[in-house]
């Protein structure tokens, strides 16, 4: 027994030989200044504090997930991975990239030689000297997804992480991380799907412009679920219908594909009844990627 605690002062539980006037709000044991932890009320030990973080509900969301502790870290994820495939593309050749002909996408796969492309059998053409493109139908399945990450000019990539700097956050939040990952994805999906299963079978298709619009159909789907005014989003997006439909080389299928995702994988998560809303959102979007599948399977059928 040290001098002080004979004394009748008080000693710290975790470090012995240190006076403690001030006790633990919940176990009351004395605590020196070095492990008191500011509490609501007076102070806790960090035992206490632990024990109090493990048996705390977690904070969630008006639809379920788990609130972000910092609301658009995914967003800025999706846009640093974005950025850093644009560099690669850009570095390695741009529109000649070989790269870029592994990550775009494009139904069926061709053949170049030169300033000309063939429909030849990927052997015949490299024994021939020329330059293989693979497409989905080829079994390059990933382009799918790869595609929606990948730009080539720099207008292109600013407008598109422009739009999910300024969407992404929102839904981040609303959603938790979980959900809104899948929102984006399945939504890139969607866009891909529906250019695969309706674009001219040589023509690449890229960008991130699916999942773009599909944040801004799920925005849509949660300002009606509110009852919010929704004249703006339906400005915005009536902006970016136009600018599809009018300018050359975009593809409408991605945009409408994408849109529709979106409100789909939206409307699964905040019409979700309460009492079974991990259930029926989870469900809701497995169905989504079920039909997605199926699309994709339907049309690589048809091309082979």
């Amino acid at each position: 027994m040290t001098e002080s605690s004979a004394a009748g002062v008080p000693i710290c539980y975790r470090h012995p030989g240190r006076e403690a006037h001030i006790r633990c709000q919940r176990c009351e044991r004395p605590i020196c200044p070095d492990c008191m932890v500011a509490a609501s009320v007076g102070f806790q030990c960090p035992e206490c504090v632990k024990e109090g973080q493990r048996t705390q509900r977690p904070l969630r969301t008006a639809y379920g997930g788990l609130r972000p502790s910092a609301a658009g870290l995914v967003s800025m994820v999706l846009i640093g991975i974005n950025v850093a495939v644009w560099l690669l593309v850009n570095v390695t050749g741009r529109g000649s990239s070989r790269l870029l002909a592994v990550l775009e996408l494009r139904p069926s796969g061709v053949c170049v030689v030169g300033p000309s492309a063939f429909d030849v059998a990927r052997d015949v053409c490299t024994k021939n000297g020329g330059t293989w493109y693979p497409g989905v139908s080829d079994g390059a399945y990933w382009q799918l997804i790869t595609s929606a990450f990948t730009h080539v000019e720099i207008l292109h990539i600013g407008f598109n992480m422009f739009a999910l700097w300024v969407l992404g956050p929102q839904l981040e939040q609303l959603f938790g991380r979980v959900r809104y990952v899948a929102l984006y994805l399945l939504s890139a999906l969607a866009g891909s799907a529906l250019v695969y299963a309706s674009s001219p079978i040589y023509q690449a298709t890229l960008g991130a412009s699916g999942a773009i619009f599909g944040l801004m159909g799920a925005l849509l789907v949660v300002a009606l679920r509110t009852r919010m005014n929704v004249s703006s989003i339906l400005v915005w997006i009536g902006i970016n219908a136009v600018l599809t439909l009018t300018i050359p080389n975009i593809s409408w299928q991605g945009h409408l594909g994408g849109f529709i995702g979106g409100v789909l994988v939206a409307a699964a998560i905040v019409w979700a009844p309460r009492k079974w809303r991990q259930q029926v959102q989870w469900g809701g979007m497995g169905v989504i990627a079920a039909g997605i599948v199926l699309m994709i399977v339907v049309r690589t059928l048809t091309l082979t």
